[in-house]
């Protein structure tokens, strides 16, 4: 359950093939819901295990959200690579307990300077229309929301690099690498 965290106490960080327990771990800890919502459909205790398994092998970057040494959140952002001016689709998971303490923000802000740092011009992320969260984090940043039947397109383009998004992938890091002795 959660402590009396605030924005501050959340540490947003670059994840490797190192951290695959911790990734495996927290989309285990996921409530029905927010695994319906991560996922767009119903997934099991396999499929996450399989999912965070290859989650590196997707030409993804992922940051975690940690809380005293815990990942309590994720984004991902995949396809970085694939093709220049790239596209890349980005996806949230926060664990039900940690929800609207800024975690979601953080991520977001992490993943749009990660994004906009490696030359990425749409940034894609799909949400089912009951997510309610997930429209407001892409409304809030400014997305542009098209609807589907069951689904919500949230399309954002990034600008170019500049030095406030390059200073804020660099400092996040920086600051990460610092507090890492402490876990």
């Amino acid at each position: 359950m959660r402590l009396n965290s605030h924005p501050q106490d959340v540490l947003v960080s670059r994840l490797y093939e190192a951290n695959q327990d911790s990734i495996r771990d927290h989309f285990q800890r996921l409530d029905i819901r927010s695994r319906r919502a991560r996922f767009c459909g119903a997934v099991s205790d396999g499929g996450i295990l399989k999912y965070a398994q290859n989650i590196f092998r997707n030409d993804s970057i992922v940051c975690g959200a940690s809380v005293d040494g815990q990942v309590r959140g994720i984004v991902e952002l995949r396809g970085v690579f694939h093709s220049w001016p790239s596209t890349a689709e980005a996806a949230f998971s926060v664990e039900l307990d940690w929800q609207n303490i800024g975690i979601g923000d953080a991520l977001f802000e992490r993943m749009f300077a990660m994004a906009q740092n490696r030359g990425v011009r749409t940034i894609q992320m799909m949400c089912l229309k009951g997510n309610s969260r997930m429209r407001h984090l892409a409304t809030k940043h400014h997305a542009l929301l098209r609807n589907d039947q069951d689904a919500v397109e949230a399309v954002l383009h990034p600008y170019w690099p500049t030095p406030a998004s390059m200073a804020e992938e660099i400092v996040g890091e920086a600051r990460s690498y610092a507090h890492r002795p402490f876990e």
